[in-house]
């Protein structure tokens, strides 16, 4: 009877790492892939030289100044956005749940529309996505005081809906008393999610707050699993379910409020990714983390190709492709559970 269940565990853990190395695999060529697409036709032995060779031409500024920075952010908040995501669905156990469930995307993108609105963004370049972390910061702080401190999943739920709703409605009153329809035009745009014109210096940025937020966020996985079983049972395993609330919500606001505060509102690979990668995960939630963040850095850097391919003239916004593809997947989630209901 011990040897089945070692072969059985054994079998889990080869699966699952045979689905990481993959997904590692495809990571690497569409962040590859993302370094060679652009209007310069560029060949991926000179961007290797570029990187690595010490080149110094215009198309080594090309790759180091533009396109690196745009792959590395599209890596970066890809595997933010699919990792929260995948958190928050097994702690809230709501396949529904995203990371703009608990505010932090309203309020992110509140405060940067904020310095776009009051001008501040023109002083200097930092101005735009430090407006957005301390947006997403005093969001979370307002969601974690109307949750209170021993409020249930429910309660963090309706607590992000209020503050993701305030936040909302005070970015339409700034888009209403906006000075000109130049600046309109600017928020809106910004809000559609972009990767484009971002330099090393976004990078250098965000990333510090995105890699705490992710270490945050691959801590609670066990439990996460116990969670599976009930909250009751998680607490008899000797797990602190109020903490673990903490850490997510926490964990989460790091990293997707750096996120969003660089590039925009980019929607729905929270909530896609997870969904897609569950099934060869076995639904455990602790495996799902970093596959999820794996996924949702290629399906990110994918769309992000897209954008450059379709129209190369004028580029779609990021969060429209993403919407696009996230939309129809969000429809069908629907029909699905109208079925199991029936």
């Amino acid at each position: 009877m011990t040897s089945l269940v070692l072969q059985i565990v054994n079998q889990r853990v080869v699966r699952a790492n045979g689905l990481i190395i993959l997904l590692t695999i495809f990571t690497a060529v569409a962040f590859c892939l993302s370094l060679t697409v652009g209007p310069a036709a560029i060949g991926f032995d000179y961007i290797l030289a570029s990187l690595f060779g010490g080149e110094s031409d215009t198309a080594a500024l090309i790759i180091q100044e533009v396109r690196l920075p745009r792959a590395l952010l599209g890596l970066l908040i890809g595997a933010t956005l699919g990792l929260s995501g995948a958190a928050l669905q097994g702690f809230l156990r709501n396949p529904l749940a995203e990371p703009g469930i608990i505010g932090v995307s309203a309020s992110a993108a509140l405060g940067a529309v904020l310095t776009l609105y009051t001008g501040i963004s023109t002083l200097f370049l930092l101005a735009l996505p430090i407006g957005g972390i301390v947006g997403a910061c005093v969001g979370v702080v307002l969601v974690s005081i109307l949750a209170g401190r021993n409020g249930g999943s429910i309660t963090l739920i309706l607590a992000g809906v209020a503050v993701t709703s305030f936040a909302s409605a005070l970015t339409a009153l700034v888009l209403n008393l906006a000075p000109n329809p130049f600046a309109v035009s600017e928020i809106v745009f910004w809000m559609m999610g972009s990767l484009t014109d971002r330099s090393m210096t976004h990078v250098w940025l965000a990333a510090p707050f995105m890699v705490v937020g992710w270490t945050i966020l691959l801590s609670v996985g066990r439990p996460l699993d116990a969670l599976t079983l009930g909250e009751d049972t998680a607490h008899s395993l000797g797990f602190n379910i109020k903490r673990v609330r903490t850490q997510i919500v926490i964990g989460t606001a790091l990293c997707v409020g750096a996120a969003t505060s660089v590039a925009g509102a980019i929607g729905f690979v929270g909530l896609v990714v997870p969904h897609l990668l569950r099934p060869f995960v076995k639904h455990k939630p602790s495996q799902l983390l970093l596959a999820s963040a794996l996924g949702g850095a290629i399906l990110t850097l994918s769309a992000d190709i897209l954008v450059r391919i379709i129209t190369p003239g004028v580029e779609l916004k990021l969060g429209v492709v993403t919407a696009l593809v996230g939309a129809p997947f969000f429809l069908m989630l629907i029909l699905q559970a109208n079925k199991k209901a029936l």
